[in-house]
């Protein structure tokens, strides 16, 4: 049967970060591929997630550039922020991706199908009233901005990160309810445009999936910054006034109070967008709107696959990308890699930055005891980080005379550095390894090689 006729080899179902990069793959690979879309090409990460966020976290950094122009002995004033011009700014840089990804997707002969799809067999999807059919299905629809029982979302004073991202004006002051990587990356914005900002986390720590020390260093920066957060504190309810929100929360410490502000930003999380897909109705194993799928990608129905945030993991669009590649190149026969979740880079892109790779050195003890060491490289030593101003560190967690278990850093633009440390981690590369490499001065990844000279036993720019 041919492509017009509505069977493909590889019919995906969601044109996100793994949807688009496994139909390039496959079709790369000589497969004919059918791409089912809903919204744009790139889904969230390109249209209201990664990429419209970090072209604010630029113009707020910006933005801190004029304000702290004089300690570099430039003169300069901050007049204010104009968010129609930050907006216009955005929205280019995304038009401009969305353009290039639309004429790869069309250069490679894949089949673009525009409309709601739903799982109708085991390897049917249909679209519109209209069936299509696949070799194999990929299940990749993505997620969604979570709530909370109770908590009514109206775009206008309670917003998701998808309405901040379209937000006309600077909030004068704003609550960030939950403290992960959406929430402090939005404060971190706000805080930079000139709003007053708290965060909310329930947890005892912000970025609670870091290492405990990459937590601290940020509430230390966050505190610096004048980010008021409140940790171990509940949300109880929000009120809805005439000049904004007023929020009740509950300390483990301080019991009961009300926050007041402009604006709340909902951030406790991304959930599955798998409801009314016919996934479930179609035999497909859930677990709490998650698909469940093994580490190579495959559910519980033959030839049906799962990428991407809808599969319980790390809600990343690096992931699901690679898990993307992965499942074309495992349709065509390929026996590839599987993806090591652990393996795969993190970064909070705040302002300092957090990045990450391997396990943080609770997770390593509880699974290597005594045998794990660590050793941290404070990046005032660091020429370049001086240079950019900016404070942080390196910290390394390995096994005494093994390799590698993790790496954790902060500092501004350190997300820049977690390529050469993934290179580390996934290679289980040793301590003495690294040591002999040699990295350009003066580069921030030179705080890359000297903590692994520290790792190694010969520490040259620390105090002993």
């Amino acid at each position: 049967m041919s492509v017009a006729d509505g069977e493909f080899d590889v019919l995906v179902l969601g044109a996100g970060s793994g949807g688009y990069a496994c139909a390039l793959r496959a079709a790369q690979l000589g497969l004919s591929v059918g791409l089912v879309e809903k919204g744009n090409l790139g889904g969230t990460c390109l249209h209201v997630g990664c990429i419209p966020t970090k072209a604010l976290l630029h113009a707020a950094e910006v933005a801190d550039s004029a304000r702290e122009a004089a300690q570099f002995g430039v003169t300069a004033t901050l007049d204010g922020i104009d968010m129609a011009g930050v907006n216009a700014y955005k929205d280019k840089v995304v038009d401009r991706l969305f353009k290039g990804l639309t004429g790869l997707i069309k250069s490679r002969g894949i089949t673009v199908i525009q409309g709601s799809g739903t799982l109708t067999g085991p390897r049917e999807v249909t679209v519109d009233g209209t069936a299509y059919t696949g070799k194999a299905v990929v299940l990749a629809s993505g997620s969604y901005s979570k709530s909370l029982p109770g908590l009514e979302v109206d775009g206008e004073k309670v917003l998701t990160s998808e309405h901040a991202l379209r937000l006309d004006r600077v909030p004068a002051s704003a609550i960030v309810l939950g403290g992960g990587v959406i929430g402090c990356e939005f404060a971190s914005v706000w805080k930079s445009f000139g709003s007053d900002v708290t965060i909310v986390e329930a947890l005892p720590r912000l970025v609670a999936a870091e290492d405990e020390a990459s937590s601290k260093a940020l509430e230390r920066a966050f505190r610096k910054r004048k980010i008021d957060f409140r940790t171990a504190t509940s949300f109880k309810s929000v009120k809805v006034t005439d000049t904004g929100v007023a929020v009740t929360v509950e300390g483990a410490k301080d019991g009961e109070s009300v926050i007041e502000a402009e604006v709340l930003l909902v951030a406790v999380g991304r959930g599955p967008s798998t409801d009314g897909l016919g996934y479930a109705e179609q035999g497909v194993a859930m677990d709490r709107g998650f698909v469940l799928a093994d580490e190579r990608c495959r559910t519980n129905v033959e030839d049906v696959y799962a990428v991407g945030d809808i599969v319980p993991g790390l809600q990343l669009a690096h992931r699901g990308f690679q898990q993307g590649i992965f499942v074309a190149e495992e349709i065509a026969g390929l026996d590839p890699r599987p993806v090591d979740e652990s393996g795969i880079p993190r970064v909070t892109y705040s302002h300092p930055e957090i990045a990450s790779v391997g396990l943080d050195e609770a997770t390593a003890r509880e699974r290597h005891g005594d045998a794990v060491t660590t050793v941290t490289y404070d990046l005032g030593g660091n020429g370049k980080s001086q240079i950019l101003q900016t404070q942080g560190f390196v910290k390394l967690v390995g096994l005494t005379d093994g390799p590698v278990l993790g790496v954790h850093m902060v500092g501004d633009r350190v997300g820049e550095l977690i390529g050469e440390a993934q290179l580390i981690y996934n290679w289980e590369a040793h301590a003495d390894d690294v040591a002999p490499l040699v990295h350009a001065h003066p580069t921030q990844n030179e705080a890359l090689g000297e903590a692994h000279l520290a790792l190694a036993g010969k520490p040259l720019h620390a105090h002993s």
